[in-house]
């Protein structure tokens, strides 16, 4: 079943976790129906396939339920969406080392005990793995695989530390700096960190002929 949808497969990973992935999937400086990409329980679906929280087989099947009960579907999209926001606001208290918002952490607990209470241990090519079966298929089941790697990343001392939110004055994103010696700033450098580069020359060149005038 195609479930392409274009502002999603050209939407760039470049969060280096699943669940920084997730809140990237909106553009925080425009206007809300330009940045926004999680536009319907489709586009939700698509980018699961398209950043690997599920397979085809499970886009598949969810898009089969949501076709029967698209108000569920738009439920489902609307909690989606709360979630996007809390792990957003807790990741950016984390990085300002602020206390998390109670509510923001009751949303995340929500699904994270339901994502945990569905996991199994079950054979895969390899050995032995964690993960959901691929007949249990609720609508919400595209969010497991997010709040799991969102505990992950908030419970880990490591992956805190190299949190962070690009640099760029016109982006929001965020990002894990994965980089040797930890000095990535921005959430991509051929977007962020060129428009960057490409400002920083422009006033200087500015600020050099108005000093010859």
């Amino acid at each position: 079943m195609d479930v392409s949808e274009p502002s999603i497969r050209s939407l760039n990973l470049v969060g280096g976790r699943l669940c920084l992935d997730f809140t990237n999937t909106v553009d925080r400086h425009r206007p809300e129906t330009e940045g926004e990409r999680l536009t319907s329980y489709r586009a939700l679906v698509a980018w699961g396939e398209h950043a690997g929280a599920i397979s085809q087989e499970v886009a598949s099947r969810l898009l089969a339920t949501e076709r029967k009960s698209p108000v569920a579907g738009e439920e489902a999209l609307r909690r989606a969406v709360e979630l996007r926001e809390a792990i957003f606001r807790l990741s950016v208290a984390a990085i300002e080392r602020r206390p998390p918002r109670a509510s923001d952490l009751r949303l995340l607990n929500v699904v994270l005990s339901q994502a945990l209470s569905r996991l199994l241990l079950q054979p895969s090519p390899d050995d032995l793995a964690l993960d959901w079966p691929e007949d249990d298929v609720p609508l919400e089941r595209v969010l497991w695989p997010v709040a799991r790697s969102a505990a992950e990343v908030l419970s880990s001392p490591e992956d805190l530390s190299r949190l962070h939110q690009c640099a760029a004055e016109d982006c929001a994103w965020l990002f894990l700096d994965q980089s040797r010696n930890r000095s990535r700033r921005w959430c991509d450098m051929a977007d962020c960190g060129n428009r960057a580069k490409a400002r920083r020359f422009y006033a200087q060149r500015h600020a050099a002929r108005g000093g010859q005038g």
